[in-house]
């Protein structure tokens, strides 16, 4: 299962280099700023696992309601430069998705999560863990900006 996860992770990484995230050489002390990076080039974050919760909402027109309220979380979030990374997993042993929030500490990210419409129904409920990465990471939104099709 960790090691799933890891894998998941090592995969996105090659993705955000092979897509031409990754900075050719040298050190660019104008966007280690930006993206909050300290001198070793990395930041504070928030990883949140969401999990599978005590409360399915049944098919039909609240649950679609429901997850329409969550991808427009999930936009809004990563518009205001809070939301890093999102994603589902496979369902397997109840993990359903992921955020990587750029927060500064778990009660910040917890206040931003419970506004999240899978978590105040119940559909999904949240682990909260401090993750220190790589500040380019701040990056990743911007390139799937420009390789998602379905934004043409």
């Amino acid at each position: 299962m960790i090691r799933t996860f890891w894998a998941r992770w090592l995969a996105v990484s090659c993705l955000c280099a092979s897509a031409g995230l990754a900075a050719a050489s040298g050190y660019d002390a104008e966007l280690a700023q930006r993206l909050g990076a300290d001198e070793r080039g990395m930041r504070r974050y928030v990883f949140v696992l969401l999990k599978t919760g005590p409360h399915k909402v049944p098919a039909g027109p609240a649950r679609d309601e429901m997850f329409k309220g969550h991808f427009a979380n999930i936009e809004r979030l990563s518009a205001e430069g809070k939301l890093v990374q999102a994603g589902p997993f496979d369902g397997v042993d109840g993990w359903r998705g992921m955020f990587v929030l750029a927060v500064a500490d778990i009660d910040e990210a917890k206040r931003i999560v419970a506004t999240d419409p899978v978590i105040a129904n119940g559909e999904m409920v949240a682990e909260f863990h401090q993750y220190y990465g790589s500040a380019a990471l701040m990056m990743v939104n911007e390139g799937h900006r420009r390789v998602d099709a379905t934004r043409r």
